[in-house]
């Protein structure tokens, strides 16, 4: 699994504008979907959701899905499961501190985000909310852009680096 998760990351331009395509479909067919019922088609899309993500980006479910902001790079594979960043504990090669024989997520997502186009490795991600563990983040996203209620990331350190310096 790890393989191909490496792969993505180092594919996450091309990946990216895939995505924005996905992201396009699953936008037109959303008046189908709101019709039939977000609830009644969950199992069925977070199975298709599952068995595409897992192999893809060795996807671990959290229904909260972060991989256009962190690099293609799963941040729930973090043995520690941060969100915003690498521990303390990386080592100099570059891998975990936790699972020597495994590279840090996080560095992995810093340069997958190098080569995506709008890729914004800054944004804070929000907590996990574990009671959405195994949902479809594919119908959360399709519902919220409907509704106007699509969060934005906590903030965006980027947009704040600088201010105040002279």
């Amino acid at each position: 699994m790890r393989a191909v998760r490496l792969w993505s990351v180092r594919h996450s331009h091309g990946l990216m504008k895939l995505y924005d395509v996905f992201e396009g479909l699953i936008m037109a067919v959303e008046p189908v979907v709101r019709r039939v019922g977000y609830d009644r088609l969950e199992k069925p899309v977070s199975v298709v959701e599952n068995g595409l993500k897992s192999a893809m980006f060795d996807c671990q479910m959290c229904g909260q899905c972060a991989l256009s902001s962190t690099g293609m790079s799963c941040p729930m594979n973090c043995p520690k499961n941060l969100r915003n960043g690498p521990c303390g504990g990386v080592r100099e090669d570059g891998h975990c501190e936790v699972k020597p024989d495994m590279p840090c997520v996080w560095v992995k997502a810093w340069e997958g985000s190098k080569d995506m186009v709008n890729g914004n490795i800054f944004d804070v991600q929000r907590p996990v909310d574990h009671r959405m563990k195994g949902t479809s983040s594919w119908l959360r996203l399709m519902r919220q852009k409907k509704e106007g209620t699509y969060p934005r990331p906590a903030t965006t350190a980027r947009a704040d680096a600088g201010k105040g310096a002279s």
